[in-house]
């Protein structure tokens, strides 16, 4: 009997592997020092910039224990650590493109996620708050007497990642859904929500985007840019993640309609007279679905071939909900025929994870910085000619 149902046990943890493996996306996390499997265009290499902010033995949904959104400041990189409570410092004093430490910024935060930099200030979103902090010596501690609370009500649940950006004299925080797919109660989830610097007078600036967790403004336009994941259970290619073009009382459809326009008639079975799309603004940029977009940046720096000039690298941190595996790669995006194009690829072989790109920057020398929050790394990408 007991050998019976030790048998009995050994099948169904066997049932749960092969639905977390199939269906969950969990797969292995396969640690790989030299690079070897990670492809970039001709004349271009990648190193470790920093290691050890956390890794994970599998790949699974979501924010995994590692490094996420970075912030140059001043030639310094930071980074947040959500799962850790943290923003830390990685300074690289002697220029050896290694950082020396890892030295923490603040910690004791919830979940902190995006952070930017304005007028004395660093903003950190926190998945239930959004707070400002002074470092007035410079020396990259932050002075916690300085906190001010600007947002202290944002709902938890669902997606808990917040990314902050402050442009053009008002802050603007991404919110994404509290479900796959759903009606939200609070406005500012699945938006894009505009407030003053000290957090007064918020008002959706954009809505219908379920997780636009990556946002950019273009340095020559100021137009604001936003990554999107789409919803899942639509199977391996539908719906499309996104690329938006983010612009004031837009409407991107979720979520009713997705991609350019595309009624989702699997949640929303109304019978409709008109196109009920038809007044919802399509995506710029379809990607390949389930592919995770994240962070993305634009690059203007002279240190990368012409062929980058002006144009978007986004980060792919990669699938969950489906059969075949997909992302785990940095793209870049050809701004004037809005083309996408494969840049650093490799973190996925034969079904094991070598790393998850989370976000990218472009450091002061014109390399990009991309994180790692599935290996707990920075890595460092640069053009040698």
């Amino acid at each position: 009997m007991k050998g019976s149902y030790l048998a009995g046990i050994g099948i169904l943890l066997l049932i749960i592997l092969w639905a977390g493996y199939s269906q969950l996306g969990l797969r292995p996390s396969v640690n790989d020092g030299d690079f070897a499997n990670i492809q970039l265009p001709s004349g271009f290499d990648i190193e470790v910039f920093a290691e050890g902010l956390g890794d994970s033995l599998f790949s699974y949904p979501g924010p995994a224990p590692g490094p996420r959104m970075m912030l140059i400041k001043e030639g310094m990189l930071m980074v947040s650590i959500p799962n850790k409570g943290l923003v830390a410092v990685l300074p690289d004093r002697n220029g050896d493109h290694k950082a020396d430490s890892v030295e923490v910024f603040i910690d004791g935060l919830n979940r902190p996620h995006g952070l930017d930099y304005y007028d004395g200030w660093f903003y950190i979103a926190e998945e239930d708050r959004l707070i400002r902090v002074k470092d007035a010596d410079n020396n990259f501690v932050a002075e916690k007497e300085t906190i001010e609370v600007l947002i202290d009500d944002i709902p938890t649940g669902g997606h808990s990642t917040r990314t902050v950006k402050v442009y053009n004299g008002s802050l603007y925080m991404s919110m994404g859904s509290s479900c796959n797919v759903c009606y939200e109660t609070d406005i500012r989830r699945a938006a894009i929500t505009r407030c003053d610097l000290d957090g007064t007078n918020c008002t959706v600036f954009a809505s219908g985007m379920r997780n636009a967790v990556g946002m950019a403004f273009h340095p020559l336009t100021g137009q604001l840019y936003a990554t999107e994941n789409g919803r899942d259970w639509l199977g391996d290619d539908l719906p499309p993640d996104e690329i938006n073009l983010v612009e004031e009382s837009k409407d991107y459809g979720w979520p009713v309609c997705y991609g350019k326009n595309i009624h989702d008639t699997d949640f929303d079975k109304s019978t409709y007279i008109r196109d009920p799309c038809e007044n919802c603004t399509p995506s710029l940029v379809d990607l390949q679905a389930h592919s995770a977009p994240l962070g993305l940046n634009f690059y203007y720096d002279d240190s990368f071939p012409k062929e980058y000039q002006g144009n978007l690298f986004v980060c792919f941190h990669g699938s969950w909900n489906r059969q075949e595996p997909t992302g785990y790669k940095v793209v870049w995006i050809n701004m004037t025929d809005l083309t996408v194009h494969d840049f650093a690829t490799g973190w996925l072989q034969n079904n094991g994870i070598l790393g998850r790109p989370v976000d990218v920057v472009v450091s002061d020398d014109g390399s990009l910085f991309v994180s790692d929050d599935n290996e707990g790394r920075i890595y460092r990408i640069y053009y040698g000619g």
